[in-house]
């Protein structure tokens, strides 16, 4: 039997990147530092590249955001926590990509497995109001976080634990993820993987419905 495995951020939920750009909308003087977010933006991010050569964390990379976006805003010592607020729980915007909804309910209709295995959910977000719009989370076989276990991706164990968990051979397990050190990591680990390119995000859902195979979403 397969079974699917999710990140969170930038996976079920709109990249930290997409949320920047509308911020930097509603506030002129964050369109600087909205202008590098990764590789959406107009602008070189050498942060994100950095962060992609393992010189920094996830977690240092946002750090380094919300410090910039708070001086444009005059808030200095901005906490990550309140600028993720910021940024993803404004009235009205929906932050779970529909691709992601979609193909989360089909394996469930499936009866197929269905692990989450996320990095920093509860540091970034708490038990907030975007933790309270994941219903889903609260029906998944298998929810690890890295921010209560201390593992992060792409530490091996992170992988094997999701492993045990779901029950279901490493070889069996579709795993999605953003990031290519945890894609990496995920391979290593013996997953199948799907990474998500920002730009085209769909496309990993797609590939992920194949894998798992599932009838192609409407």
């Amino acid at each position: 039997m397969t079974a699917l495995l999710l990140d969170v951020g930038g996976v079920v939920i709109r990249s930290g990147s997409e949320m920047l750009e509308l911020l930097g909308r509603r506030e002129p003087a964050v369109r600087a530092v909205a202008a590098r977010r990764g590789p959406l933006g107009p602008e070189p991010d050498p942060d994100w590249d950095r962060m992609l050569r393992g010189e920094l964390s996830e977690r240092e990379y946002w750090a380094l955001r919300a410090a910039e976006v708070g001086r444009a805003l005059g808030r200095a010592g901005w906490p990550v926590s309140e600028f993720m607020a910021e940024l993803f729980e404004r009235p009205g915007v929906d932050v779970v990509r529909p691709a992601a909804a979609a193909l989360v309910a089909d394996v469930r209709a499936a009866g197929l497995p269905l692990g989450v295995l996320t990095n920093d959910l509860a540091a970034f977000h708490g038990d907030g109001p975007l933790r309270a719009g994941l219903a889903f989370l609260d029906d998944v076989d298998v929810l690890i976080d890295g921010s209560w276990s201390g593992v992060l991706k792409p530490d091996p164990r992170s992988y094997a634990a999701a492993v045990d968990a779901l029950g279901v051979p490493a070889g069996e397990i579709v795993f999605v993820d953003d990031m290519p050190a945890n894609i990496e990591g995920a391979r290593r680990a013996g997953l199948r993987t799907v990474q998500l390119d920002l730009r085209d995000p769909d496309a990993a859902f797609a590939r992920a419905r194949s894998c798992l195979g599932l009838v192609p979403a409407r």
